[in-house]
């Protein structure tokens, strides 16, 4: 790619997503702050960090429909200016309305990066896509890792006040700013290709069906009286309704292979395992005898090197049999998670619950670029954010658990999750076994 400077997009798209990930590491050591001094439940904080997860769907949503139209810098720059309003609003923030609505540019600011950030790496690494997705993406648990240690470093060790540990996140945002500065970004991969607009539409199996069940999903989300009741009937109609709408929509209508939606379905239930667990760190393990926050630092450690060193696993394995193998792992990992009662052995079981999630969201991500190449930076985008909108929508449901049911119960409820992806992955498996990419 000519007068395109490889190494600095990579390193800014790095840096980038570390401020993301920051603001996860962030939001799980103040959420303690905002139901203590502002007085808060758990409940009203689930909610006002919902939007940093719809926010990020929708921001990769729109991002992945327009990125080709206004081009990828656009993206980027868009995602510096929300990142910048974001963090000055959450500086700000004393109740749940000045939360949700710092919460909502952040998201936005994140989901912005993922837009263009995951196309962007697989336009600049075309024959090694997942390897370095997988090492894009080692800067979330990397970024979450770091984050964690500035916040016990800031507000444990020295005692200040959470709104220095905030601030903090200025000084990556203001060096990926520098590093995108000037330079010539490329052309995503499917315009570079030659894949149409409506050819890339068709193979998300089933666009306008899914579409609409995210934004459905972003209202339930969003809206208290919108949640979901699983006590009721009315949600599994609704979920009955949209696999009907799906299979005709993708089989019968654009006459297509239903892996799309496949992938989908376990993207939102990878996204919910990982980052639902993750973002209730502090309430779920606060009485086992250690800091959840070195947890939370020794998950996103496992996490990042895993990530870093993925590309012989995958080559060995290839993509979807190293998805299963984490599925078992994750679910053993909360299992145990689930009865720890002491340091060590939540340490131990936390340990195995990072190598069990560790691999599932790049390499989600790298399932799309590799094995539905036509899908382009639009099935990135639309698996990025769905994860995030499944997430916004766990997390009112795990705090309400956390209160009602215990941390315990919480967790055991949450390896169903993991269970239920062993086998979709069994089957993505079985479909794609002996297909070429391009077959699908």
């Amino acid at each position: 790619m000519e007068n395109v400077n490889q190494k600095r997009l990579f390193i800014a798209s790095c840096l980038a997503l570390l401020v993301t990930a920051i603001t996860f590491a962030i939001r799980a050591k103040i959420e303690g702050v905002f139901s203590t001094d502002y007085g808060l439940t758990k409940e009203q904080v689930g909610y006002a960090f919902g939007p940093a997860f719809w926010g990020f769907a929708l921001a990769m949503f729109f991002g992945g429909f327009i990125i080709d139209l206004v081009k990828t810098r656009t993206i980027v720059w868009l995602a510096f200016g929300m990142h910048v309003v974001g963090i000055i609003l959450l500086l700000l923030a004393r109740d749940m309305t000045s939360l949700f609505v710092a919460n909502v540019f952040i998201g936005f600011g994140n989901g912005s990066v993922e837009a263009a950030c995951n196309p962007l790496v697989a336009t600049l690494f075309p024959n090694n896509k997942t390897k370095m997705l997988n090492r894009f993406h080692v800067w979330f648990p990397g970024g979450i890792v770091i984050g964690g240690v500035l916040a016990w470093l800031v507000m444990d060790v020295a005692g200040l006040r959470w709104e220095i540990l905030v601030s903090l996140l200025f000084i990556p945002l203001a060096i990926y700013g520098f590093l995108f500065l000037g330079q010539k970004i490329p052309e995503t991969e499917r315009v570079t290709s030659g894949v149409s607009y409506k050819e890339m539409m068709r193979n998300i199996g089933a666009p306008y069906t899914i579409i609409a069940t995210v934004l459905l999903m972003i209202l339930a989300a969003s809206i208290p009286s919108m949640s979901l009741n699983f006590d009721s009937t009315w949600p599994y109609l609704i979920v009955a309704a949209i696999v009907v709408l799906v299979v005709v929509e993708g089989r019968l209508v654009n006459k297509i292979s239903l892996i799309f939606p496949l992938v989908l379905l376990a993207m939102l239930l990878t996204a919910s395992t990982e980052l639902g667990t993750t973002q209730w760190i502090n309430a779920l393990l606060m009485t086992n005898g250690i800091n959840p926050m070195i947890i939370l630092v020794v998950v996103t450690g496992i996490m990042a090197v895993g990530r870093f060193f993925a590309g012989g696993l995958i080559h060995r394995l290839n993509p979807i049999g190293v998805l299963l193998g984490s599925a078992v792992i994750a679910t053993i990992g909360l299992l145990l998670l689930s009865i720890s009662s002491g340091a060590a052995m939540t340490l131990g079981a936390a340990a195995v619950f990072a190598v069990g999630v560790c691999y599932f969201w790049p390499t989600m991500i790298g399932v799309a670029s590799e094995y539905i190449p036509k899908s382009g930076a639009l099935g990135m985008s639309i698996l990025g954010g769905a994860g995030f909108v499944a997430t916004s929508m766990v997390l009112p449901i795990m705090g309400k658990s956390i209160e009602t049911a215990g941390p315990q119960i919480t967790l055991r409820n949450m390896s169903v999750l993991p269970l239920i992806l062993i086998v979709i992955f069994i089957v993505l498996y079985l479909v794609v076994k002996n297909k070429k990419s391009t077959a699908l």
